[in-house]
Parts: structure tokens; sequence; C-alpha cells
């Protein structure tokens, strides 16, 4: 259980009928897909990997279950060596290293301080497009 809490998949758990007794469909054709990534959260947590990589780990899901994730990450992250693939600027504004790969390219590497600081690099206008298209 310690782990389910750990990766903050609780919340849904506790909606299945069964609970953590639920059968899995299939796939998990049942679960949701940020469903499926709080449980996956739940491996990393159970078999405690040295090293982890996360690509898009919050594509195409809602704001309350990226947020999930976002917890999730930030526990994980503090105690493993974690390599996340991101296009969302908010799974890796708190990574100790940012690195900007523009078509196969290293164009960028810093902190997100570092790097949003640059008034004409590329991470600080992908940062104030998506910090914009959120107010805007």
């Amino acid at each position: 259980m310690e782990t389910i809490r750990l990766s903050s998949a609780e919340e849904f758990i506790k909606t299945l009928p069964n609970g953590i007794e639920e059968i899995a469909s299939e796939r998990g054709s049942s679960y949701s897909a940020g469903q499926k990534q709080l449980l996956a959260f739940a491996r990393i947590f159970a078999h405690e990997p040295k090293i982890f990589i996360l690509d898009e780990a919050t594509a195409n899901i809602d704001t309350k279950t990226e947020a999930a994730i976002q917890k999730s990450i930030d526990k994980i992250s503090k105690e493993k060596t974690s390599i996340f693939i991101a296009h969302r600027l908010s799974t890796i504004v708190g990574v100790d290293k940012i690195i900007v790969l523009n078509n196969g390219e290293i164009i960028e590497q810093g902190s997100h301080n570092e790097l949003v600081v640059k008034q004409y690099g590329y991470y600080n206008k992908l940062y104030n497009a998506y910090y914009n298209n959120l107010v805007g």
C-alpha cells in the first residue's frame, strides 16, 4: 500500500469496485491513460530501480491527474537518477539539469532558472510561450 500512496494512485484505486484487488482488463484497457501512469509510478516505487526514464509522463491526461503525477515525479526524482523526455515544461521545471534539443542537437543546457533568464534563448522562448498560453 505504501507504493500506491507514494505514487498518488490511492485516490483512484479507492474508487474501483474491488479496490486494490480489482482485476485489470487486458492491457489495462479499463484504466485511463493517467491511471495507467500512476500505476507505473507505483511499480517504480515497488521495484526501486537506480535509474528510470519517463517519456512524456504527463501527455494526454487531465489537469488533476497531471498534478498527481507531478507529485509522484517529484518524490521519485529526489531518490533516483531520472531522465525525463518532455514537451510539457511543467514536468521539468524542478529538475537539476535541462538539456534542450533541437533537430537532434543539444542547443542549451542548465537548470530552469539558468535557462529562463537567457533573453534570446530557445528555452526562454518555449517557457514564455507555454506560460502565456496558460495565462492567456
